[in-house]
């Protein structure tokens, strides 16, 4: 479900006058998706996403989401690019809700990520970092590991009805994790939210799978830049039995490589921001899963498919684990 709130005909018409777009032609809503509502939108000049920003996204915060982007498509990076009205504003209101208009990206996400698809998403990645060091308005990781322990403790009440013993496990992870995160290491833009269903590709004349678009930057943030590495090696990289694939990740470690060389620190670094990484999303998944009212319109996902993750990553023996 990702159309939470319905836009008339009517409405939509007199939203598009504001901007240079010509006539509209085609429009419906996108079922993919769980924090705003997505449009695929077709007119005269295009085709386009229409995204309304539901009440999960703060809307303080969207400047910085779309200036963010603006720029990284202003230097090379595919991804959507917000489009500016009449006004020289791209964030307007439409329904009740923030609303922006940004370019379309061809492509289809996949759906069993292969070998072929980490090369090339390691170098789309190191791509971002690249691009956003001319960014200069940062924006703090609310989801960084400041925020693990309020999550945690707002987990606490009904963590354990999802597997006995889960708050204590995740207590020994986050002290674990905290006493050995890096402080020092080379910070910028990041993704963090980089999943398989965030990343488009085309096949190229050989057939093999090649970046073509980066999307949803709506957790992007400032922050440790081999973070959102470690983000993709936890989402790219485990089979669907939960098993790690090492060739996966060689591919993804030589594809960031071959764009923006990782230092010793940073590889050195790899495990624990890898077990951070995976106690992020196990936190975020396990609040929802114990917080979330019934008949909500949020997609709940299996917290316990990450709990495996961080064992794997707490019991690795040093970067050898990944391929290195």
């Amino acid at each position: 479900m990702a159309v939470y709130t319905e836009v008339s005909d009517e409405a939509l018409r007199a939203f598009l006058s504001g901007y240079d777009l010509g006539e509209l032609v085609a429009f419906r809503g996108i079922a993919e998706g769980v924090e705003n509502s997505n449009y695929a939108l077709k007119t005269t000049t295009g085709d386009f996403i229409l995204t309304l920003y539901e009440k999960r996204v703060d809307p303080t915060e969207l400047p910085w989401f779309l200036g963010l982007m603006r720029h990284l498509a202003a230097h090379g990076l595919a991804c959507p690019e917000p489009v500016a009205g009449r006004d020289g504003e791209a964030l307007r209101e439409l329904a009740g809700r923030p609303a922006a208009i940004c370019t379309f990206l061809p492509g289809v996400w996949p759906r069993r990520p292969s070998v072929a698809h980490c090369g090339p998403l390691g170098t789309a990645l190191a791509a971002l970092h690249a691009a956003g060091q001319g960014f200069t308005a940062e924006r703090r990781n609310a989801l960084g590991p400041d925020g693990w322990g309020p999550l945690l403790e707002g987990c606490r009440p009904n963590g354990d009805t999802v597997l006995p013993g889960l708050c204590a496990e995740l207590d020994t992870h986050l002290a674990g994790i905290l006493r050995d995160w890096p402080r020092d290491l080379p910070r910028g833009q990041i993704h963090a939210d980089l999943f398989p269903d965030n990343v488009f590709f085309l096949e190229d004349e050989n057939r093999k799978p090649q970046v073509s678009g980066l999307i949803d930057f709506y957790f992007a943030c400032t922050d440790i830049l081999a973070y959102d590495v470690a983000i993709c090696l936890n989402a790219w990289c485990f089979e669907p039995d939960l098993s790690f694939n090492v060739t996966k990740a060689r591919a993804l470690l030589a594809g960031y490589n071959a764009a923006r060389p990782l230092s010793e620190a940073e590889l050195a670094a790899l495990p624990v921001l890898c077990r951070g990484a995976a106690l992020r999303f196990l936190l975020t998944r396990l609040y929802d899963w114990t917080n979330t009212p019934p008949g909500a319109l949020v997609t709940r996902k299996d917290p316990l498919e990450y709990l495996r993750r961080l064992r794997f990553h707490a019991a690795a023996q040093g970067v050898s684990a990944y391929g290195i």
